[in-house]
């Protein structure tokens, strides 16, 4: 099994999909420059055939950003195809990614059609994809929620059809890790031909679980994960790039190498929450407000110890400016004299436990407190 793992950014296609996160061809050749130089392998540009604007996009970036592999979606039909490579036709690399989807209530309800049909189509649709570009790429839309025999099928359909990568979309975000996991594990054990493709994750967020739910892949065999900058996308978002990179950074022993600069992660968090209009949340993980600030006295006790005590991820891994004590009502004495400090401040012991009286009678008022407060109390003393 290859250790490389193959990171798809789908910040522009699935990520612009948001409400008022659209972006101008401009922005998005920010993105898309910031992308390569961040490492990422696949960058899906957008879905040429949507709207003009869509396609002169993917088609300027095709012609822009050649370090990486450029991607269009489109549905499982000829024109889109057709229009899909057009735009890619500039690309040092391009890719169609073309799909249809597998669950019984896409078929049934959605397409309207049967099982036989939707494996006709899928095999149709690769098929006019490989003679126009380099790669295909086959995605059995809500996956996660197809029974894995008929899945299997799919799979091995598109896999002779010439499909060497396939995407096995937890669309709605409904799977556990465990059932997401044994779904890829199931897939490499069955299918006969899978041994000629690599398997992708695409995992929604709705319960939470995409980025668990990716892991679980990875480790059962997925070797692409397809992510956006910030888990931006439709409804509760995508699994998060950021996130992937880390874990598989701290776990060493997954032992799967990828291409992303860790240290460009914070800077492209703040470009695409900019460019996109789409605040992070400050809780966020890696990339946070809060990721690397500490307000609990315990904690800031531990941190200005050893900052490992509560720090897994260095603040310089991923770009950070680094860790934050921030002065609260739950701060100690030790954050208190750690900002003292910090401000030209070198209390003894009897002036430190008077300021931390003061402290805390603001405190309990304050939601923060702000140097010029902290300078005002010391001045008292």
């Amino acid at each position: 099994m290859s250790d490389k793992l193959h990171i798809f950014d789908t910040t522009l296609r699935d990520g612009e999909q948001v409400p008022g996160c659209q972006l101008n061809l401009e922005e998005k050749l920010i993105i898309a420059k910031e992308l390569e130089s961040l490492g990422v392998d696949i960058i899906e540009a957008g879905f040429p055939v949507s709207s003009p604007g869509d396609f002169k996009a993917v088609n300027q970036i095709a012609k822009e950003v050649q370090g990486v592999t450029v991607c269009g979606l489109t549905r499982a039909v000829e024109e889109d195809i057709r229009v899909a490579a057009e735009a890619l036709k500039s690309a040092a690399n391009g890719r169609i990614h073309t799909g249809i989807g597998t669950s019984d209530s896409h078929v049934k309800m959605k397409l309207k059609t049967t099982p036989e049909n939707v494996i006709e189509r899928a095999r149709f649709a690769v098929k006019t994809a490989r003679n126009l570009v380099p790669e295909v790429e086959f995605y059995a839309e809500d996956a996660g929620r197809t029974g894995n025999i008929f899945l299997a099928e799919v799979v091995e359909a598109v896999i002779d059809a010439g499909a060497t990568i396939i995407n096995i979309p937890d669309t709605t975000g409904y799977c556990l890790p465990e059932q997401y996991g044994e779904k890829i594990k199931f897939l490499k054990s069955y299918v006969p031909n899978i041994d000629k493709a690599i398997l992708s994750t695409h995992c929604h967020n709705d319960l939470g679980l995409a980025t668990a739910n990716s892991i679980a892949g990875v480790l059962n065999g997925a070797r692409q994960v397809e992510c956006t900058i910030n888990g931006i996308g439709e409804r509760a978002g995508n699994t998060s790039l950021e996130e992937v990179v880390m874990i598989i950074n701290q776990h060493k022993h997954i032992n799967l190498m990828h291409g992303i600069d860790a240290k460009q992660l914070t800077a492209i968090s703040k470009l695409v929450e900019s460019k996109m209009n789409m605040p992070v949340q400050p809780n966020k993980a890696i990339v946070g407000a809060n990721a690397f600030s500490h307000s609990s006295g315990i904690h800031q006790d531990g941190v200005l110890k050893n900052r490992e005590t509560y720090e897994i991820i260095d603040p310089a891994e991923v770009g950070a400016g680094g860790s934050e004590i921030i002065l609260t009502a739950r701060s100690g004495r030790a954050a208190l004299n750690y900002c003292a400090e910090r401000i030209g401040f070198k209390l003894s012991a009897k002036a430190l436990n008077s300021a931390y009286q003061k402290f805390l009678e603001i405190a309990d008022k304050e939601k923060n407190i702000t140097d010029k407060q902290l300078l005002s109390i010391l001045n008292t003393i």
